[in-house]
């Protein structure tokens, strides 16, 4: 298994990953995810992999996507209350459902934290979703803690 740079040449297993991450979403939360759904079309994925605001990472064997890693580079600016931070933020990190539990998730997230040092950021953060227990428990085990809760009132059933 080899971990490097995604490109074009890995369009389909990213799009075959980025369906199975919206099903556990949908199925988690369908009054927010649509089954069947994309976050990407073909062309915003063209888009990201080109761009420097992005960092897109692909564990692959055999040219097969076993799994990515989606990073975007943010930066807060110093103002009177805030120091300026420069972040990692994992947007997606992704494992194919065939090849969980072998190490692979734990590496990509490793090269994340390389990448975030090699581009002088602070920290890396993500999004967690609570219905995603699985997701949650492994960022624990990665030593990631907890930065802020969002609450919600649900209007609708």
């Amino acid at each position: 298994m080899e971990l490097r740079a995604a490109g074009e040449q890995d369009l389909e297993g990213l799009r075959k990953l980025l369906l199975q991450v919206n099903q556990i979403h949908a199925d988690g939360r369908p009054d927010l995810f649509k089954a069947g759904g994309i976050k990407y079309t073909d062309d915003e994925l063209r888009d990201i992999l080109r761009s420097d605001r992005y960092a897109v990472h692909v564990a692959a064997e055999d040219g097969r996507v076993l799994g990515y890693v989606f990073c975007i580079f943010e930066e807060t600016k110093e103002t009177t209350s805030l120091r300026p931070v420069k972040t990692l933020y994992i947007d997606d990190l992704c494992i194919d459902e065939d090849a969980r539990g072998q190490g692979i998730g734990r590496k990509l997230y490793d090269r994340a934290v390389e990448i975030a040092r090699e581009h002088g950021c602070d920290r890396v953060t993500l999004h967690a979703w609570n219905f995603n227990k699985s997701a949650y428990g492994f960022y624990e085990k990665l030593g990631m803690t907890p930065l802020v809760t969002t609450l919600e009132q649900r209007l609708t059933p």
